[in-house]
């Protein structure tokens, strides 16, 4: 009976004697013994014959077959049509796999039994025997129908024979990609495939292999390609999402399917010196900037295999084919009419060959130069033509001891190397490398504080001291102030007039005390009309306290605490005689002028806490002020005092407001003071006074108590419950906590210390806008339920500036802060994102787009018509009402695809025109789409900048660098649920 092995081994060869024995050894060194070798020599005519009979000869398991297939795919059909195994694994004749590679593959497909396939990852080796680093395709195991391109090599892969019998084999008519072409079909099956993450596979590439022949490789790609994105008769039965193939949707097609592939044998090309593809075939590639790293690692991958050289030889043979490489991206911008693209690409390139090099020697590139620099005598660098970015490592006693990458605009001066090792060489390194200086040239170190680290103090010092401060014009730092020049011209002649800022109207109520009370409220009233007494709001209350004023006439009134009369000229015909008083001279000085025409007034400088009161008032009013006593024993000591001073029957009026102090779970005022709550229940507690009436509203409540008689008797007062009809300006709004608080300020800050924050990204507040956008846009309701939590939450916002120094000083976050960032600068924000902000007491730091301020968000119009942006007006009225605003830059393009020099122009530009609408120093940018790259960190910072904002994604904390912070988006799309668990999820 004839033993059906386990697997069975196809090698196809063909005039394969100097590779078949390494590929027919490696099956000998299996640690799984049940297999088959089938090798088809497809008409050799070298010694390959006489090769596999030797095998044959020594071992069972070998088998030999004769094919005139004259192609690999004929000759493995062959050897298909006599295998016995349950798996097949097709090995060609110049490969060969690990020792583990059947007991692995063979472990994986037995964990999962209803897998067709197994696959592992693997590695090229080039002719000189370096390998590749490990390549797998993840997504296979996921989705394992790809069109794009093949992405498993034949032998990675170990297969079920009846499903490759039943699809037919390998399709003979194509001269390559009929792997690919296979594992199309068989993925349409629907089948699992399991991946085996280990480059158990090694593949050779040569001189003369196939997938070196692009014009071939193009031509049997574009009939696979097509094959993916229809139907495919030779599949019987395919699962119903690949019936009819590939979906074209989301951009995906068979055009850019051909283009990628297109695009990885012309760079292939261009490793081995030609030039045989048009660039016309990459135009449907994707120009999108999140595409930059995909075409460049293709790019790369395909540039391998040309130049037959593995990643760290690349960078050294730049000068084969650096030039047709460079053209070829070239032309991609062309096609794509975008030439910002073709240089994110060209960047994204360079930066992936200088990362695998060692830089033995210098390497110029098109845009970037790849240089190692001696720490200890660092050198100027003349800057190549064409470059704008440098490479390098920093070295010392042939040890890297840093990599820095940087834009750069001109000169490198030995300066400009010194602070470099400054701020990437750790402190200790760069004192033995200061004393060797320091030998040489003496060294004055300035004066440190006693928390300097001196060591590295020293050996700065040191080195600049050395090298000398002055940039010649040539130099980048020269290049740079010219730039900052031609920026500062453009800000003064531009027609958006300065104006100065505004002060701050108010100051806020209840928000401390003072040890000496004439000093405090006469300074409150430096300002005139400090709480705003005209307000709809304020005159409301005013009405309210003469609607409950008691019946029949009123002989002599007292109001205590008058402040600049408004509320005394209300008041005054409606009494007999009105002795106004208050503690501030300046105050009593207002409310005399405004009252002149009352003859029925007296007024008086009178400290109500200090002072006796004039007595048998038949009225006292003192409103808004009891708030300010030290405590509840001052508050009972004045509340006898008052009833002191009425006469029998007499009526005490005052007006307070809730505060959240005296109840947490209502809505209040969120002042450090007791409030309306606690002040009516001690009144009510003083022997002699009872509650005749209360006017109550959501925010505050107006009593009137009576002095009893002795003979009166106490009744159940009458308490009236009325909405308030008044707009509510934002210095009283703001105060506001709706609904109760969940955890106040003022405690967390007490009790709570962080090493991390929420930096919130948002980008527009509206009810309206296209569909594509919906994921960056809120609505107004959905934007004030968020803040209203933050509020009764507990936060409050700080700036990036703040931020900056908490990271700076190594401290604690106190309390609960949270920093809201917008970008790009909408009108919406000042429409309906400032309004909710302000009425919750939080405010926001917005990046503006400068070169568009006024204008309207192009960079959207793909999804639908542009949203407006604010003006250079706007801006300057919100950061005089407390919004704070920072760079996105000046045209809003991706950073990765700018010239340095471009970056540092936008980067100068924007910061000088919003610190002329501001009147501010601004010193926070975000880049624009989140999109950074390793140019952009330091080249900021000599730009003016102390804080950036890039792509990171989560909370920031004490150990990040303040140039690159990270925020949480904030999604439109998203429930008040999802943001309340974002934001708890930093609290921790």
């Amino acid at each position: 009976m004839v033993h059906n092995p386990l697997v069975s081994i196809v090698v196809p060869a063909h005039n394969a004697e100097v590779t078949l024995a390494r590929a027919l050894d490696c099956l000998l060194d299996q640690e799984i013994m049940d297999w088959e070798a089938i090798v088809v020599d497809d008409a050799s005519t070298d010694a390959t014959a006489a090769i596999v009979a030797g095998y044959v000869e020594r071992d069972a398991r070998f088998r030999t077959l004769s094919s005139c297939a004259h192609s690999a795919a004929g000759a493995r059909n062959s050897g298909i049509s006599t295998a016995r195994g349950r798996w097949l694994m097709f090995l060609d004749a110049d490969d060969w796999v690990d020792a583990s590679f059947l007991a692995k593959m063979l472990a994986a497909l037995e964990a999962a039994p209803d897998a067709v396939a197994a696959y592992c990852g693997s590695r090229r080796v080039m002719p000189d025997g370096e390998l590749t680093p490990s390549s797998i395709t993840t997504e296979v195991a996921i989705q394992p129908f790809e069109t794009r391109r093949c992405a498993i090599c034949s032998h990675a892969l170990l297969v079920d024979r009846k499903a490759i019998v039943g699809l037919g084999g390998f399709d003979v008519s194509l001269r390559t990609c009929e792997d690919w072409d296979l594992w199309q079909r068989l993925a349409r099956l629907g089948k699992r495939w399991v991946m085996v993450d280990e480059p158990l596979a090694l593949y050779r590439t040569s001189p003369n292999s196939l997938t070196r022949n692009s014009t071939q490789m193009l031509a049997d790609a574009e009939i696979v390609i097509a094959r993916g994105f229809s139907a495919d008769p030779r599949v019987d039965h395919p699962a119903s999402a690949h019936a009819n193939g590939a979906i074209e949707a989301d951009g995906r097609t068979a055009s850019e399917a051909l283009a990628w592939f297109a695009l990885w044998n012309a760079a292939s090309d261009c490793g081995s010196g030609r030039r045989s593809i048009s660039p016309q075939p990459l135009r449907a590639l994707p120009a999108g900037r999140k595409w930059a790293r995909d075409i460049a690692k293709v790019a790369f991958d395909g540039l391998m295999v040309g130049s037959l050289s593995v990643p760290a030889q690349l960078a050294a043979s730049w000068d084969r084919f650096g030039g047709s490489l460079t053209e070829l991206i070239t032309e991609l911008g062309k096609v794509w009419d975008d030439p910002v693209a073709g240089r994110r690409v060209q960047y994204q390139l360079e930066e992936m060959l200088l990362d695998f090099d060692d830089l033995a020697a210098p390497r110029r590139l098109a845009r970037t130069l790849g240089i190692r620099v001696d720490i200890r005598n660092p050198t100027s660098i003349e800057l190549p033509e064409g470059i704008d970015q440098i490479y390098a490592y920093l070295m010392m006693d042939g040890q890297i001891e840093a990599v820095v990458q940087f834009g750069v605009l001109g000169k490198v001066t030995r300066r400009h190397w010194i602070e470099l090792i400054r701020n990437f060489v750790p402190p200790e390194r760069l004192i033995h490398s200061a004393a060797r200086l320091a030998r040489r040239s003496p060294v004055h170190a300035p004066q440190q504080g006693a928390g300097a680290d001196k060591s590295n103090m020293f050996a700065a010092e040191a080195l600049l001291s050395i090298a000398g401060r002055r940039s010649d014009r040539d130099s980048h730092f020269g290049k740079l102030a010219r730039l900052a020049a031609e920026a500062r011209g453009l800000v003064r002649s531009s027609a958006e007039a300065t104006e100065p800022l505004a002060s701050p109207r108010r100051a806020s109520a209840a928000d401390g005390h003072d040890n000496d009370r004439t000093s405090f409220w006469n300074r409150r009233f430096a300002i005139e009309d400090p709480w705003n007494y005209g307000s709809s709001y304020e005159q409301e209350k005013y009405e309210r306290q003469l609607e409950i004023l008691p019946a029949g006439p009123i002989g002599r009134a007292l109001e205590l605490a008058c402040a600049e009369g408004h509320f005394t000229r209300k008041l005054a015909p409606r009494v007999g005689h009105l002795t106004a008083t208050d503690i501030s001279a300046v105050a009593i000085g207002r409310a005399r002028a405004r009252c002149s025409d009352q003859p029925n007034v007296e007024f008086g400088v009178l400290d109500f806490c200090a002072d006796t009161l004039p007595g048998e008032m038949d009225l006292i009013v003192c409103s808004e002020v009891l708030y300010y006593l030290d405590d509840l024993a001052e508050l009972r000591r004045i509340a006898k005092k008052i009833v002191e001073a009425l006469a029998p029957g007499g009526s005490f009026i005052n007006a307070h407001a809730f505060v959240l102090r005296d109840n947490v779970e209502r809505t209040g005022f969120d002042w450090n003071t007791f409030g309306a709550q606690t002040i009516s229940e001690t009144l009510a507690g003083t022997e002699g006074l009872v509650l005749d009436q209360s006017i109550q509203t959501e925010l505050y409540r107006i009593d009137r108590f009576r002095r009893l008689s002795p003979d009166d008797v106490a009744t159940e007062p009458m308490v009236d419950q009325v909405p308030i009809r008044a707009r509510l300006e934002i210095g009283v709004a703001r105060n506001i906590v709706w609904g109760g608080a969940r955890a106040l300020r003022r405690d967390v800050a007490r009790s709570e210390r962080r090493q991390r924050i929420p930096v919130l990204m948002y980008h527009s507040v509206s009810d309206e806008g296209p569909a594509a956008l919906a994921r960056f846009r809120l609505t107004p309701a959905a934007f004030h339920s968020q803040m209203s939590w933050l509020r009764a939450n507990g936060f409050h916002a700080i700036r990036s500036e703040q931020l900056e120094w908490f990271i700076a000083n190594r401290q604690p976050f106190v309390g609960r802060p949270v920093l809201i960032t917008f970008d790009d600068g909408f009108q919406n924000f000042a429409d309906h994102a400032w309004p909710i902000l302000r009425a919750n007491d939080l405010t926001a730091e917005v990046f503006l787009v400068t070169d568009l301020v006024g204008e309207s968000a192009l960079w959207d119009a793909d999804s639908g018509p542009p949203t407006q942006l604010m003006d250079a007006g706007t801006v300057r009225r919100l950061a005089a009402e407390g919004a704070f605003f920072g760079s996105h830059l000046a045209t809003h393009r991706a950073i990765d695809g700018l010239s340095s020099s471009d970056l540092a122009s936008e980067l100068l530009r924007s910061r000088m025109f919003i610190e002329r609408w501001t009147g501010r120093l601004t010193t926070a940018f975000a880049a624009p789409f989140s999109v950074t790259d390793r140019r952009l960190g330091r080249l900021a910072r000599e730009c003016g900048y102390r804080i950036g904002f890039g792509g990171r994604h989560g909370p920031a904390d004490l150990d990040c660098d303040p140039i690159d912070l990270p925020r949480i988006e904030i999604r439109g799309d998203r429930s008040l649920d999802d943001f309340v668990a974002r934001v708890e999820a930093v609290l921790g």
